[in-house]
């Protein structure tokens, strides 16, 4: 048995199954959420949610303008509910389609944000497990979330399921308003699915490497997670779990600006910095030269999570994997999971409580009553 086991990695290594049970589960779910009529009424998608939620919107933003042709926002749960522009909801019937994610349904932020913006005129899509939360009982329609039950810990099963989902709906938007054609929609699908048995595969590397990785950076000062496009969520998903597994000082940041700013921080030789990269990444060149800048000429500890590790080996960069996708937004889906295996190894190795326990200064937030517990306000 793996001697630094914890519960992210347990996770972790359940998701190939929960993978192919909720696909089962999902899709055909997202296939009759909306009417043809709904669908085809949509000018416009807005994206919202706290946390992971948030990761996993900004994971498919791209893809839900590639694959429907609908311009698409993701809008943090306060903007959505204090500063979103009135004239932006509710502009023609059933729109915008906001769809709110959350597992729990029972962040107040989120449930705010749906409230306002059905009163504005909005059509609301709950992506939530919990219909009688207070998201469930905000919004137009639910897409039922069912995640097997399994230890607490920084959300590893959760996010790829709330990805999983708003994969599922994007296809399903773009097949049915003619985008592309039925088999296409049906590969698209297959890609999702296949990923269960690809990772099934590669997930002994994986966390060999997140192990490696772990034992040299655990006395690391800091951390940055690098990403760009669709590969900027999961960087997003590490620099949280940084936080809430380890405790630790982390930024997530664009490549680009990393070149503009991040590389200007101090004892470079002591800040790990992880680079999400698939192969298909339109951006590319641009992160080849970043990992350059970051690894050969200033020495930072370097760590490249791609499907094609071959792709820096020109550098001094570390690299680890995780699977390859025949279309790149699919990517999104397992893209993650090195840096949620890094966090728990880390976690053990440095003998933190996940959430600091919720003690002492932290305690405000036991059973999530910080996110919880706080004020409504509609004007």
């Amino acid at each position: 048995m793996n001697q630094f086991d914890n519960a992210m990695r347990r996770q972790a290594m359940s998701l190939p199954e929960l993978l192919r049970q909720q696909y089962e589960d999902l899709e055909p779910k997202t296939r009759s959420i909306l009417s043809f009529e709904e669908i085809f009424s949509i000018q416009k998608i807005v994206l919202t949610g706290c946390g992971d939620s948030h990761a996993a919107a900004m994971a498919t933003k791209y893809t839900f303008e590639q694959l429907t042709g609908v311009p698409t926002e993701v809008v943090p749960a306060l903007d959505l509910s204090r500063y979103y522009a009135d004239s932006q909801l509710g502009f023609a019937p059933r729109n915008p389609l906001v769809i709110a994610v959350s597992n729990s349904g029972t962040v107040a932020r989120v449930g705010e944000a749906i409230q306002r913006a059905v009163k504005a005129g909005a059509f609301a899509l709950g992506v939530t497990g919990n219909r009688e939360s207070l998201l469930g009982k905000s919004v137009s329609r639910i897409l039922d979330l069912a995640i097997p039950k399994q230890e607490g810990g920084p959300g590893v099963r959760s996010y790829l399921v709330s990805v999983l989902a708003l994969l599922l709906l994007a296809i399903r938007f773009g097949e049915v308003r003619g985008r592309f054609t039925m088999d296409q929609a049906n590969a698209y699908r297959r890609d999702l699915l296949r990923q269960a048995d690809e990772l099934e595969q590669l997930l002994p590397r994986m966390d060999e490497e997140a192990l490696k990785m772990a034992q040299e950076w655990k006395e690391m000062e800091a951390f940055d997670f690098v990403g760009a496009g669709t590969d900027y969520a999961a960087a997003w998903y590490g620099h949280a779990k940084a936080f809430e597994a380890d405790g630790a000082y982390a930024m997530c940041i664009n490549a680009e600006e990393w070149l503009h700013l991040n590389f200007f921080l101090r004892k470079a030789d002591r800040t790990g910095t992880v680079v999400v990269c698939s192969k298909e990444n339109r951006g590319l060149v641009r992160v080849r030269e970043m990992v350059k800048h970051a690894a050969d000429d200033m020495g930072r500890p370097t760590w490249v999570l791609t499907d094609d590790p071959g792709l820096f080996g020109d550098t001094k960069a570390k690299t680890g994997i995780f699977p390859s996708t025949a279309y790149s937004f699919s990517a999104s889906l397992t893209n993650f999971i090195p840096c949620a295996l890094l966090a728990g190894y880390i976690n053990v190795l440095t003998g933190e409580e996940y959430g600091r326990g919720c003690k002492g200064p932290w305690s405000f937030a036991d059973q999530g009553a910080g996110i919880i517990n706080s004020e409504i306000v509609l004007d």
